[in-house]
């Protein structure tokens, strides 16, 4: 957990100014159900931090947002999209995860009057790093990052799952542990559509970092599957089916628990297994691919040597 925040910066790639701006758009899922899809490319000025996927459910007595940008702007620019779905204000955040982009727009919302929300593990790592959040996006998002204050969510929920009702809506929340520590995926039992937070990317690979947890992945991926979505809004990509999720998350977690893991319990050569698996087809035409798939199998064997 020591390195959590260090390499992070080095994979976002510097912004150009903002003239030409990401604004984010809601696309209905099923239902009362949205999703806003970000891009597929680094942090960037022009995106404000906003290349992740967010989400919310409208009700009666007010919205429930999914997640929160990655700074004050970023926020403003969630709410502008909701308010053309309706002109129900956000009343409840609820927080994915600890990573940037989950979080940082935490205090926008508040400050409005409305509650966030978050699985306690969730909250505790938003506050360890909070600083280092801001930190680093300054170097990347420069004077767009004014007017961000980082509030871990002051609402937390115990337990490894927990289950919210707000609005009338049901929210199912359960630790995912995948890509970040403390990450959590929401589900909605009614409309059968899963929030998976970053355990599940399409039509870009998923990066394993060094905090991530492969194993915990393919775990968290299977009882995903178990709930049989009809919808699944990944951390990344487009709002995608059971199947598409499977082939590209899930097959990926198997590859890199079953066979990356497996020879490293076996002590079997590093650079050799890399080597051996360093072209897959199945996977190539995801982006990130190039950059991703070594560095991801070095850490998946790094988790497994370790054990």
């Amino acid at each position: 957990m020591r390195l959590f925040l260090a390499p992070l910066f080095f994979i976002l790639a510097l912004g150009g100014n903002a003239a030409h701006a990401f604004e984010p758009k809601a696309e209905k899922v099923v239902d009362n159900v949205y999703a806003i899809v970000g891009p597929l490319g680094q942090r960037s000025a022009e995106n404000d931090g906003l290349n992740a996927n967010f989400g919310f459910v409208v009700t009666p007595k007010g919205v429930i947002l999914v997640d929160s940008g990655a700074s004050r702007l970023g926020a403003e620019k969630l709410e502008a999209a909701i308010r053309k779905v309706t002109k129900q204000p956000v009343r409840w955040v609820v927080n994915t995860g600890s990573q940037d982009h989950r979080w940082l727009g935490n205090d926008y919302f508040a400050a409005k009057g409305a509650e966030v929300i978050a699985l306690a593990r969730t909250a505790a790592t938003q506050a360890e790093y909070g600083a280092q959040h801001m930190q680093g996006l300054e170097r990347f998002l420069g004077e767009r990052m004014q007017g961000t204050k980082p509030l871990p969510a002051p609402k937390t929920l115990a337990g490894e799952t927990a289950t919210l009702e707000r609005g009338g809506e049901t929210l199912e929340l359960a630790y995912t542990d995948a890509h970040f520590p403390g990450d959590a995926r929401v589900w909605l039992p009614k409309q059968r559509v899963v929030f998976s937070g970053d355990l599940v990317y399409v039509d870009r690979l998923l990066g394993v970092l060094p905090w991530s947890s492969v194993k915990n992945g393919q775990q968290a991926f299977k009882a995903l599957a178990a709930l049989k979505p009809a919808r699944i809004v990944p951390g990344h990509g487009r709002v995608c089916d059971l199947a598409q999720a499977q082939r590209e998350t899930g097959d990926y977690y198997d590859f890199l628990v079953d066979k990356v893991g497996a020879a490293a319990r076996e002590m079997e050569p590093m650079d050799e297994t890399l080597d051996r698996y360093a072209d897959l087809p199945q996977f190539r035409h995801l982006e990130n691919y190039g950059d991703l798939h070594r560095a991801n199998m070095n850490r998946a064997f790094v988790e497994f040597e370790a054990q």
